[in-house]
């Protein structure tokens, strides 16, 4: 099974023995692949159709809300929590993180960056939301409501004193350098820890 780039990031840099809650973890693409490799993973996902999926594929994962579930959750239940393409359809990202890291001493979160090139362009231009290959739908259809940066997401992590072991940047499907990121990277994936 090939995955989704970020999520193939995501899946080597797990270590093999580690406790794992996706948060988000749509149809448990992630999951598989983590468990194949001797992880034990667990999900959250608030859609019943991507619930019924996972389990189907034979993961755990409970239905439910990343606002307000992972409250349910003790502190370090795991070794890592995982968000990835979750942080902007939040309501409150930063209690979201917040929680990430109480639940686990690292996160992995991972975001499309609405700062890209292309992004502005299509704003500077049509003066329109733009829709691209990672942005699929119109304004008013997206899921995402907050529109995060990785200049913004720096900035969160730094004023919180959250850890930052390991940033990838990615254009299209292939890495990219830190050069420039907020302007030439399409995604990003952060590995953050407590500070």
């Amino acid at each position: 099974m090939k995955l989704r780039p970020d999520l193939a990031i995501i899946a080597d840099a797990v270590p093999a023995t580690a406790r794992v809650l996706d948060v988000g973890c749509g149809d448990g693409e992630l999951m598989a692949a983590l468990r194949a490799k001797g992880v034990d993973a667990r999900g959250l996902e608030i859609d019943p159709d991507n619930v019924t999926a996972a389990i189907a594929r034979g993961q755990s994962v409970v239905q439910g809300d990343a606002n307000h579930d992972l409250a349910d959750y003790p502190d370090d239940a795991f070794d890592y929590a995982i968000l990835s393409q979750t942080l902007q359809t939040t309501e409150r990202p930063d209690r979201v993180v917040d929680e990430l890291l109480r639940i686990a001493p690292r996160a992995f979160v991972s975001f499309p960056n609405f700062a890209h090139w292309r992004i502005r362009l299509a704003l500077l231009w049509g003066g329109r939301m733009p829709v691209t290959r990672l942005l699929p739908v119109a304004w008013y259809e997206t899921p995402n409501i907050h529109h995060v940066t990785v200049s913004d997401f720096r900035d969160l992590v730094r004023d919180k004193g959250i850890g930052v072991e390991r940033v990838w940047h990615l254009s299209g499907d292939k890495p990219a350098s830190d050069a420039a990121a907020s302007w030439r990277a399409e995604h990003a994936i952060f590995l953050i820890a407590r500070g």
